[in-house]
């Protein structure tokens, strides 16, 4: 981590933690946030979905909420990038404070309920996509909709043409009853309908749905079995959960999802439990704690095809990103792989 890049952290967390972030997108799309080098090895390309990457690492949807940081961020090293949630039209969310730092668990909690400006404020931004990134949008639903399935679809058809995958996003806690959608009978309808609108469209990129930590083992058999059945590209295993065990920051008891440190093991067995339910018919792609080579690596062995991080960023910022990929390409080395996708599922039974 540089020098400029630590005081920036530093200053940063004497604010409001939503505030600090609106000035990190800011300082980021206009060039003033320095950028990391960019680490690349033939052992990390890969090949999700049909999407090659450069590498496994992505960036999780709610760091860009508007596409607004999309040139910088490609240059940043990520293998992928998620932007949004994005609906079909604008909301102002929950009121604030409705994001927390929880320094003492390396954590963060929010409840910011899909805020954002709208499928088309940000449909300019990702029609002039800068070329070479690979980009993925989270679909949301408006929280006043009469029909939120309607909503994914109405952002996948207005969109979809500019990306190179979308993620169905029923597992945000914040939105009420989002997640009944993942309901077996709730969720194959919503899929339908969006798998329909992606054809109605002429589209014929991946598309994702994007799960909670929080499923029992009957909630992840069907999920794995909509899935399959509904001929998505995969999963992304997991949003944010509403666990709070063991926590000691101050914030720990407010509303909302918690994400970083504490998630990763909830998630990660959730990811080797949806592995072994599919049985490698489908990629997936790990989110929940990761901030390192090691959790990035533990993510890929237990069942990931790829992996994403967000909340890491606030407490480590952007260097962090080639240091991930520097230390997961030397542990796969060290292991013996060639490839990142030799490791897929190759420690599966350990968390399980």
């Amino acid at each position: 981590m540089s020098l400029v890049e630590r005081a920036g952290l530093a200053a940063m967390r004497r604010l409001d933690p939503e505030t600090a972030h609106g000035l990190a997108l800011r300082a980021l799309s206009s060039g003033l946030a320095p950028l990391p080098r960019v680490f690349a090895s033939d052992r990390l390309r890969c090949i999700v979905a049909g999407m090659r990457l450069a590498n496994p690492l992505g960036l999780a949807a709610g760091f860009d909420k508007n596409a607004e940081a999309l040139a910088p961020l490609a240059r940043a090293g990520f293998g992928l990038v998620e932007v949004g949630a994005v609906t079909p039209r604008p909301q102002a969310g929950n009121p604030r404070p409705r994001l927390f730092r929880l320094p003492q668990d390396r954590a963060v909690i929010n409840r910011f309920g899909f805020n954002n400006r709208g499928m088309q404020d940000a449909l300019p931004r990702l029609a002039d996509r800068p070329a070479g990134m690979v980009l993925g949008l989270n679909l949301g639903a408006n929280k006043d909709s009469d029909d939120r399935a309607e909503d994914f679809a109405r952002v996948l058809a207005a969109c979809g043409a500019h990306l190179d995958f979308a993620t169905v996003n029923v597992s945000s806690p914040n939105t009420e009853k989002l997640r009944d959608l993942q309901g077996k009978a709730a969720l194959t309808a919503l899929l339908a309908r969006v798998m329909a609108a992606r054809a109605g469209a002429g589209l014929t990129l991946p598309v994702f749905v994007k799960i909670a930590p929080d499923l029992d083992d009957a909630g992840l058999a069907d999920v794995a079995e909509v899935a399959l059945a509904a001929g998505v590209a995969g999963v992304i295993a997991t949003n944010t959960t509403l666990a709070r065990d063991g926590l000691r920051s101050p914030h720990r008891h407010e509303a909302g999802g918690l994400s970083g440190a504490p998630l990763f093991i909830r998630s990660t067995r959730v990811l080797a439990r949806l592995s072994q339910l599919t049985d490698g018919a489908l990629p997936l792609i790990g989110v929940g704690g990761v901030a390192s080579g090691a959790d990035a690596y533990a993510k890929i062995r237990a069942g990931a095809s790829a992996v994403q991080l967000y909340s890491a960023l606030v407490y480590q910022g952007l260097s962090l990103v080639p240091r991930i990929l520097t230390d997961l390409d030397a542990l796969l080395a060290r292991d013996g792989f060639a490839s990142v996708s030799d490791a897929v599922g190759t420690g599966r039974e350990d968390w399980l």
